[in-house]
C-alpha cells in the first residue's frame, strides 16, 4: 500500500491576491503546504479562488493589514492553527512625486507607512503565538532595496523609501525579542519582478523571485534572523 503523504504546515501570505503573494500561495500549495491566503477582498480574487478551488490544503481569509477588527477576527479563525513561515507580503506603492519640492502627499505617505510598516508588524504581533506552536518558526517581512538608506542615490520615493526603512528596523527589533520564543526573522528584497509595480519590462518573473525567496527561507539559520537579504542571497546594507 502507498503511504499517504502528509500536508505540511502551515504559511499564511498577506496580499495574496496577485503578484509576488499568489505566487507565494502558489508556490507552497503546490509543495503540499497548508496555506492560509489573505486579501482585502476575496470576493474580487478570481485567480486566488480558482487555487483554492483545485487545493482543499488553501483557505482564502478577508484580511486589510491596517483593520484591527478584520485581524482579530483572523486570529481567532486561526486561533488552533500552527504558521511555521509567516510572510508579510502586503503592501503598497502609492508615491507620485518626482523629488522636487513642493507636491509632497502627506495623506499617501501616512497610507503608506499604516500599509507597509504597521501593518506587517500588527500581523506579526497579532499572529505570534500560532508561529511559535509550529516546528519552523519564521517570520518573513518583504521589504526593498529602496529601504535601504545607504544605497539612496537619486530624490523622491520618500513614502515608499521611508516606509520600507521603518519596516526593516522594526524588524530588525522585533528579531531580537522573538530570538527569545526561537523565532526568526527574515527580510527580502524580491528584486526587480514583474508585478504591477514593476511593470511588464522587469528583468525578473514573479515565479523566479518567489522561487529565490523560497530557497532563503529553506536555508535561513538562526544567525540570519533580522539581516536584509535578495532573493538571490546576497545581503543589503542597512
Amino acid at each position: 500500500m502507498a503511504k499517504q503523504q502528509t500536508m505540511k504546515t502551515g504559511v499564511l501570505v498577506t496580499g495574496a491576491n496577485r503578484g509576488l503573494g499568489l505566487e507565494w500561495v502558489r508556490q507552497y500549495v503546490q509543495a503540499g503546504w497548508r496555506v492560509y491566503a489573505t486579501c482585502r477582498r476575496p470576493e474580487e480574487a478570481a485567480e486566488l479562488k480558482a487555487l483554492a478551488g483545485a487545493h482543499p490544503g488553501l483557505s482564502v481569509h478577508r484580511l486589510d493589514v491596517t483593520d484591527g477588527e478584520q485581524l482579530h477576527t483572523l486570529q481567532l479563525d486561526l486561533e488552533e492553527a500552527r504558521i511555521d513561515v509567516l510572510v508579510n507580503n502586503a503592501g503598497v506603492y502609492l508615491d507620485k512625486f518626482s523629488g522636487d519640492l513642493g507636491g509632497i502627499d502627506y495623506e499617501a505617505w501616512q497610507r503608506s507607512f499604516a500599509v507597509n510598516t504597521l501593518g506587517a508588524v500588527r500581523v506579526t504581533e497579532a499572529l505570534v503565538e500560532q508561529v511559535a506552536r509550529s516546528e519552523q518558526r519564521l517570520v518573513v517581512a518583504i521589504t526593498s532595496h529602496m529601504g535601504s538608506i545607504a544605497e539612496i542615490a537619486a530624490p523622491g520615493n520618500y513614502a515608499y523609501r521611508s516606509s520600507k526603512a521603518a519596516l526593516n528596523a522594526a524588524m530588525k527589533g522585533l528579531s531580537h525579542a522573538l530570538a527569545q520564543r526561537h523565532i526568526g526573522v527574515l527580510l527580502l528584497h524580491p528584486g526587480w519582478a514583474q508585478t504591477r509595480m514593476g511593470g511588464p519590462g522587469a528583468p525578473l518573473s514573479v515565479e523566479q523571485s518567489v522561487q529565490g525567496m523560497r530557497a532563503m527561507v529553506e536555508r535561513f539559520t538562526p544567525q540570519m534572523s533580522g539581516a536584509f537579504f535578495r532573493y538571490n542571497g546576497t545581503e543589503i546594507p542597512w
